[in-house]
């Protein structure tokens, strides 16, 4: 089925209604047709009507005029059993590369632990206590060292080269140059003039002396998840008071706070933080997978997320 209005194209498998009635939605039918096959259609007709423009609809007349590449066998005959066989050998490619990922970000069981489900309950019902600290009071905080990009060659190295772009975590290539200027990692990079904040888990580069480096005060904390917290604290803390016009500096950002969870004691409650994100790892990645074309599944009650074996193909 292709929609006329925004060229949207699905295969269903099954009866069904049309809330905008024909006019505006074409309906393509074929017995030979199934789920895996009408990937590769969908496919290649999103390709033919790309360049349809919002005035020039994809109508039925506008498809019947519409040629599509499609592979064929010996016979002359549409060859569905090599275009099932290429999905499906994309789809095991993909659901092997996801497994990867989860595996390495030990997101393959994803079941939330007690402290984890505690964190997001007390989190929703407004059960923890946020009081301001002093930036300054919570990091050591540097300018780094100012590398220019006419100064590198991209792609020649092993280091990131971290800028305040808002892409890719603020990383735009991986270098090799003067060591010396090396900014460490597991650390916090602030792009003083566009306020991009980051985790940088590696040792990097960074673009201009005007970004500030931040490293928390207590070395055992700085996990990935504490400072992923911290990034998302420090953004809102930060974010009203800064404009490209009047951007943080390390003169500044002496009398900034920011606005963090704490105990029944006001200290810092670290313990929340860690539990908080990791639950939102696991909660990110469940939507993401529990889709028609995965193999992934999951329990409504944070269940445990599940692969199931590759699909074979001739």
């Amino acid at each position: 089925m292709v929609h006329s209005n925004n060229q949207n194209t699905v295969y269903l498998e099954t009866p069904f209604y049309l809330k905008d009635g024909h006019g505006a939605t074409s309906v393509l039918q074929s017995n030979s047709l199934n789920e895996i096959s009408a990937l590769y259609f969908i496919t290649t007709i999103k390709k033919a009507i790309s360049n349809l423009s919002y005035q020039e609809k994809a109508t039925k007349i506008v498809l019947k005029n519409t040629f599509i590449s499609l592979p064929t066998n010996k016979t002359g005959e549409l060859d569905f059993e090599y275009m099932e066989n290429y999905i499906q050998k994309n789809i095991n490619e993909n659901l092997e590369k996801m497994n990867y990922f989860l595996k390495k970000n030990n997101l393959l069981y994803t079941t939330l632990s007690s402290s984890e489900k505690k964190a997001i309950e007390d989190f929703i019902r407004k059960k923890i206590k946020f009081i301001d600290f002093k930036i300054i009071d919570v990091f050591n905080i540097y300018n780094s060292h100012n590398i220019l990009k006419t100064d590198v060659v991209f792609d020649s190295g092993a280091t990131p080269y971290v800028t305040a772009s808002e892409i890719n975590n603020s990383v735009v290539s991986y270098i090799n140059y003067d060591e010396s200027l090396i900014e460490e990692g597991n650390s916090i990079m602030i792009g003083g003039k566009s306020l991009v904040i980051t985790y940088q888990s590696k040792d990097f580069y960074s673009n201009d002396s005007h970004n500030l480096i931040l490293y928390l005060n207590e070395k055992e904390r700085r996990t990935e998840n504490i400072q992923l917290f911290l990034v998302s604290s420090l953004y809102r803390s930060l974010k009203p008071k800064y404009s490209w016009g009047d951007s943080i500096s390390f003169t500044k950002i002496q009398k900034d706070t920011v606005f963090l969870p704490v105990t029944d004691a006001n200290e810092i409650d670290y313990e929340f933080m860690e539990n908080y994100i990791s639950a939102q790892k696991k909660l990110a990645v469940l939507p993401i997978l529990d889709n028609q074309n995965s193999e992934y599944h999951y329990s409504p009650d944070f269940g445990v997320l599940e692969v199931a074996e590759k699909k074979e193909y001739k």
